[in-house]
C-alpha cells in the first residue's frame, strides 16, 4: 500500500476528505467509488499511476472520512462538489474513473463539464433497480470468491455502518434519489474515449446494460470480462491495470 498525503476539502459546510499525490505536472485522474465504499475500494487501480499521473480519489461525502451532507443531496450536488474540488485545484479535463454510483456521477459529470477520457466500472445510468440492498448483496458475494475475500473485510470492517439498514434517514434519501435518477439523455452528451469495463456475472448492474450504454455514448468501447461479477475491476485486477494504462496515456 503506497503512502498517501490526505487533505480536506469544505464544501456546503461539510469536509469532504481525498488524498492527492500532488504530481502537479502530470495529466490528472480522478477516482470515484461505488455506493458504501471509500477511498481503499479505488486504491488498488490508482496505485500503479502514482508516478505517471496526478492521482486524486475521495472519500464520496456519506462515506469513509468524509461528512455526510446535512441534506439529501441530488446527483448534481455530488458532481456540483466534484468541479468544486477540481477548480480550487486548478485542474481542467481530468480523466475520471469510476465503480458504480462513481461511474453514475462520472456519466453527469462528463455531460456537464470538460473531461478528456471517461472510464466506467459496472456503471448504472438508468431507472430500473428498485431493491437496494446492493452492498449487502455485493459483500455476501465477495466472501464467496476466492481470492477476494479480503474486499469482503474491508467492506466489513471500514464500511459496514454505512449499510443502508443502518444508514441515517438523509443517505437513505439519496440513495433513493440515486436509483430513481436516469442519465441516459446525459449519457448521449458525452463526446469523449469512454471505456465500459463489465463482468458478465455483474447482478447488481447487467452487461446488457454495458452494451445499451457503449450505443448512447458515441466515442466508447466494452471490455468484457467473462465469469466476473459487480467487482470485476478487481477480480482481473491486473488486467484492468493494463487495460487502463492503454486507455489513458
Amino acid at each position: 500500500m503506497m503512502y498517501w498525503v490526505m487533505y480536506m476539502f469544505y464544501y456546503k459546510g461539510i469536509h469532504v476528505n481525498y488524498v492527492d499525490n500532488q504530481q502537479l505536472d502530470k495529466e490528472t485522474i480522478l477516482y470515484l467509488h461505488g455506493w458504501g465504499q471509500n477511498i481503499e475500494m479505488m486504491e488498488p487501480i490508482a496505485n500503479p499511476f502514482r508516478d505517471t499521473n496526478r492521482v486524486i480519489i475521495l472519500d464520496l461525502p456519506g462515506f469513509g472520512e468524509s461528512e455526510k451532507p446535512k441534506e439529501a443531496w441530488e446527483l448534481i450536488d455530488y458532481v456540483s462538489m466534484l468541479h468544486a474540488l477540481l477548480s480550487s485545484l486548478k485542474i481542467e479535463k481530468p480523466n475520471i474513473v469510476g465503480h458504480s454510483f462513481g461511474g453514475k456521477l462520472a456519466i453527469l459529470y462528463a455531460s456537464l463539464y470538460e473531461v478528456k477520457r471517461v472510464v466506467l466500472l459496472a456503471s448504472p445510468y438508468r431507472v430500473k433497480y428498485k431493491k437496494q440492498p446492493l452492498k449487502v448483496r455485493v459483500y455476501k458475494m465477495l466472501k464467496k470468491i476466492p481470492g477476494l475475500k479480503w474486499i469482503a473485510q474491508i467492506m466489513k470492517n471500514k464500511i459496514g455502518s454505512t449499510d443502508y439498514k443502518n444508514a441515517n434517514p438523509i443517505m437513505r434519501e439519496i440513495l433513493v434519489k440515486h436509483v430513481n435518477t436516469d442519465l441516459t439523455e446525459h449519457a448521449k452528451k458525452i463526446r469523449v474515449p469512454t471505456l465500459l469495463i463489465w463482468g458478465t456475472k455483474d447482478e447488481a448492474v447487467a452487461i446488457s446494460d454495458a452494451y445499451a450504454l457503449e450505443k448512447l455514448i458515441p466515442d466508447s468501447g466494452v471490455v468484457v470480462y467473462e465469469n466476473c461479477t459487480h467487482y470485476a475491476y478487481l477480480e482481473r485486477l491486473q488486467q484492468t491495470i493494463r487495460v487502463l494504462k492503454s486507455f489513458i496515456k
